[in-house]
């Protein structure tokens, strides 16, 4: 629960503090721009010791904020009816047009990072890792490469803020930093026998190229119910096992396609297809073009 310590607004800035807002024809510009449109930052800043820090969107912002808790405590209210508290190395992420409030702890001050980014890519990448599922612990390489890239993002912007140049490689260090906390969010929610678990089929799928295999003899290689198999695959891969095991054995014949003379009928049946013609059909949905057009096609 906030206490009336955290809800008293600070009209100042704080010392030492970082703030840089994007002009609004600029972010037009951003908008427009071929390389930035699907996601550009707005706002970026730090605010060390942040006491009273406090913001209240009663309506939601038309930017996704993203806050990095690098000292101290702080809290989020997504107006849901909890609070969520946030302290050292974690970050909590506010989706666009979400009513929101939030502030720095009145007894241990946050010190925060953050920025608001625009488009269509911050939003999926947002929804792809789960990134506005409550606050997300950071681990140690994730929080110094948060610190190096905010850094580097800040100064660049701060000396040439109207450089679509210097647009484009913030937002690609930023892409690259959120798909990179993502992976690791996603890794650290899952268990370590799901870890197993997937390890254990996609060998079985790799000795077994050659084959053909069932869920179901998948799920009993695997120890567990298809239902959860197909749940660990779905989030480690976006797909079920069997359309991913479909996919590797499609892989392996670009290869065998690109690398030998063997005929499309040998290669179809090195990865345990029967039917060419079948395989071919296969081949084209996956590969996106036949098998006698991909080897024709230049590699490397």
């Amino acid at each position: 629960m906030t206490t009336i310590m955290d809800e008293i607004r600070k009209s100042e800035g704080f010392e030492a503090e970082k703030l840089l807002v994007m002009p609004e024809y600029v972010t037009e510009e951003l908008t427009s721009a071929e390389l930035t449109r699907s996601l550009h930052i707005t706002d970026i800043g730090y605010f060390p010791r942040a006491r009273y820090h406090y913001r209240e969107r009663a309506e939601g912002c038309h930017t996704h904020i993203f806050i990095f808790c690098a000292d101290g405590e702080g809290w989020v209210d997504l107006g849901n009816g909890s609070t969520m508290r946030i302290s050292h190395r974690q970050m909590v992420v506010i989706p666009a047009g979400v009513p929101h409030r939030y502030g720095a702890s009145g007894h241990d001050p946050w010190t925060i990072y953050w920025f608001h980014l625009h488009g269509h890519d911050a939003a999926e990448l947002i929804r792809l890792y789960g990134l506005d599922q409550g606050p997300i612990d950071l681990p140690h390489a994730s929080y110094a490469e948060m610190i190096g890239i905010f850094d580097e993002c800040y100064a660049l912007l701060e000396d040439r803020p109207y450089s679509l140049q210097v647009h484009v490689h913030a937002a690609q260090s930023v892409r690259r930093l959120l798909s990179g906390i993502g992976m690791a969010a996603v890794r650290a929610g899952r268990s370590e026998p799901g870890d197993r678990h997937l390890e254990r089929a996609f060998a079985y799928m790799a000795e077994r190229l050659d084959q053909n295999i069932s869920l179901e003899e998948l799920a009993r290689h695997t120890g567990i119910s298809r239902q959860h198999l197909i749940h660990l695959f779905k989030q480690e891969t976006g797909m079920p096992p069997i359309e991913y095991f479909l996919r590797l054995k499609m892989q392996k014949a670009g290869q065998l396609l690109h690398l030998t003379s063997m005929s499309v009928k040998e290669v179809a049946a090195v990865v345990g297809i029967d039917d060419p013609y079948y395989f071919s059909r296969l081949f084209r949905k996956r590969m996106g073009c036949s098998p006698s057009s991909f080897r024709s096609s230049p590699k490397g």
